[in-house]
């Protein structure tokens, strides 16, 4: 099984070597193929469950065509209405993906380097070398933590909100696929860290995060009302992918870096790389694009333009 911010996937078939495929636009992530979840959603509960549990989806090695290869549903039906809508929805934008930013104003000479902390089973959770490494070069960064994370992470959380480049949002109270809930429950997982940064730490926070990437209507409506700006991004680094080497996640950076991007990484230990990736950003790829780190905050404001 192969982790993904907490998620993991078989590879024991021989095509299914990783939950991604190509698309023109080039490879699309777990991320990315998991925020589809979002349509699950829409059905009613009795069928969400037993429909999605018992399909296998298996996916085609990186190819010039690769594509969805094969799938097995127990439901086809389901599966095949699922697969359908992930396709059209891009092409059906709705008003609440204006309520949903994903990056800053494509003017801005800046780009936020932000960072999950997901909770985790195993290991640290925490890369000290990479925070040691901002810390020391003083980079602009921000923090997406999920309440679960900061109970046992009190001391790290701590320091994190010492530092005065450093910014912290939320990312859900233990990191729950959201669509899959009631509007009631998304409220309750999302308010968990918030409530915790203000009274535990007495830090009013705007910036939140879904799990996962994953959305709806109802997500977006919650946090509108909870008064908090909802944060995604348009870089994915992918560097929580252990067959990822630092070059391919480099070379992936090279391609998509541009003004105002949203780079999401991951400080909670699952990027082998993401303290050397940093290191590059940094010392070359930011540097030669005249692109300086900002936190998310101050790269919305760049220019005083509003982000788009």
């Amino acid at each position: 099984m192969v982790p993904c911010c907490g998620l993991a996937w078989d590879k024991a078939r021989p095509r299914a070597k990783r939950l991604s495929w190509q698309t023109q636009g080039g490879r699309v992530s777990c991320l990315a193929f998991l925020s589809g979840l979002r349509v699950i959603a829409s059905l009613p509960k009795t069928h969400r469950a037993s429909r999605f549990r018992h399909v296998t989806i298996v996916f085609a090695k990186s190819a010039e065509s690769g594509i969805l290869i094969t799938m097995r549903p127990r439901y086809s039906s389901g599966i095949l209405g699922l697969v359908l809508t992930m396709l059209l929805v891009p092409a059906m934008p709705s008003f609440t993906q204006a309520q949903v930013i994903k990056s800053g104003p494509p003017s801005c000479p800046g780009v936020a380097l932000t960072f999950d902390l997901c909770p985790v089973r195993n290991g640290a959770g925490y890369d000290q070398a990479l925070i040691d490494y901002l810390i020391e070069q003083k980079i602009p960064a921000t923090f997406f933590m999920s309440g679960k994370w900061m109970t046992k992470h009190d001391q790290q959380v701590r320091t994190l909100l010492q530092i005065p480049f450093f910014e912290v949002g939320t990312h859900g109270e233990v990191h729950a696929h959201l669509p899959l809930h009631s509007a009631d429950e998304q409220k309750q997982e999302i308010l968990g860290p918030v409530r915790l940064l203000k009274t535990k730490y007495g830090l009013d926070t705007t910036l939140f995060r879904p799990p996962y990437g994953e959305f709806n209507d109802d997500t977006v409506n919650v946090a509108r009302a909870l008064g908090l700006q909802f944060i995604l991004w348009n870089v994915e680094s992918g560097d929580p992918d252990p067959t990822l080497t630092a070059m391919r996640i480099e070379d992936r950076l090279k391609q998509l870096v541009r003004k105002g991007s949203v780079i999401v990484m991951h400080a909670n230990g699952k990027g082998r790389h993401t303290h050397k990736v940093v290191q590059d950003l940094h010392q070359h790829l930011l540097p030669e694009r005249n692109l300086t780190p900002m936190t998310m905050s101050d790269l919305l404001i760049c220019n005083g333009q509003a982000a788009p």
